[in-house]
């Protein structure tokens, strides 16, 4: 069997068989393309053939975050070879990707997520909307998918609590918010009446709940409209909450529970902005930070 048949045999059982998009089809024709340009027929490869290839993609500029999605795309190739046309093995097997970087979030000075928020002064129906879900955002770290799938049952005001429902499974979580959260809320809620009668907390003119699309295109617009030379977009204001928040707490356990990170993993890439904070510590409460200070007799 060709390279080519091999290939387009794959493509056909994971489009009838395992019923995958367009979209995925296409991507998998793309990285078994870069595979075939090795010319050698797929049944003779071995892990070595394939850590050349991975090598000289590399070379030429590919990112390792794209290396692994393509050494992904062959081992799915050649587990579907193994198992459904009896090829001996998988010259996938036991090879890794280079480590991708991690990318640092992006994130706002808390000044300027004050003045963005601040910068909303309308006292119509859709100002106040957003003016609440971006205090949200800001206060709970919220994903903007949990934003838009609030209900106003979620909501304890008096105590100031939000039930977040967020991952597959539906798991919860109890986010506490600021006063200028609960400030804006109150705001909304007081117009939002007339609108609808369903329980989603924000919704439409039309009554229907907002789309995560919707919250992104009004934080974008506002944004805008401020006058901040930065793109605004939800997400934004999940990194600034978690990093502001670690930085006045030190609490990275407590940086978890609040964005609902299943590791902790997750949350530590927000400890590398905190660095600038915790020179400051060491240089005013170490013993040695000073200049000039003198050294003592070692033990």
């Amino acid at each position: 069997m060709d390279n080519q048949l091999v290939v387009s045999t794959f493509l056909t059982w994971q489009a009838q068989q395992r019923q995958a998009s367009p979209h995925t089809i296409a991507a998998y024709q793309r990285d078994l393309q870069q595979l075939m340009k090795a010319e050698i027929p797929f049944e003779q490869l071995t892990p070595r053939d394939i850590r050349a290839r991975l090598a000289a993609l590399a070379a030429g500029g590919l990112s390792p975050r794209s290396l692994a999605r393509m050494l992904s795309a062959w081992r799915r190739c050649f587990h579907y070879l193994v198992n459904r046309h009896g090829w001996e093995s998988n010259p996938c097997d036991g090879i890794h990707p280079p480590k991708a970087d991690k990318r640092l979030p992006e994130v706002v000075t808390p000044d300027l997520a004050s003045f963005f928020l601040d910068s909303m002064t309308g006292d119509d129906p859709l100002t106040l909307r957003d003016r609440a879900m971006f205090e949200l955002l800001y206060s709970c770290g919220l994903r903007v998918s949990e934003l838009v799938g609030l209900d106003q049952h979620d909501l304890d005001l008096d105590e100031q609590l939000l039930v977040v429902r967020f991952g597959k499974g539906k798991k919860s979580r109890l986010v506490p918010f600021g006063q200028s959260a609960k400030a804006a809320v109150q705001h909304w809620l007081a117009v939002r009446g007339p609108w609808a009668a369903q329980p989603a907390l924000f919704i439409n003119q039309q009554g229907g709940r907002l789309t995560t699309r919707t919250v992104q295109l009004r934080i974008k617009a506002q944004g805008i409209k401020a006058g901040i030379p930065q793109n605004l977009y939800p997400h934004l204001l999940r990194h600034a909450c978690a990093s502001h928040v670690l930085q006045s707490s030190q609490d990275l356990r407590g940086v978890q529970e609040l964005l609902g990170h299943a590791s902790i993993v997750s949350t530590q890439v927000y400890t590398h902005l905190d660095f600038q904070h915790l020179a400051s510590v060491y240089d005013k409460t170490h013993p040695r930070a000073k200049k000039g200070s003198s050294g003592g007799s070692e033990d």
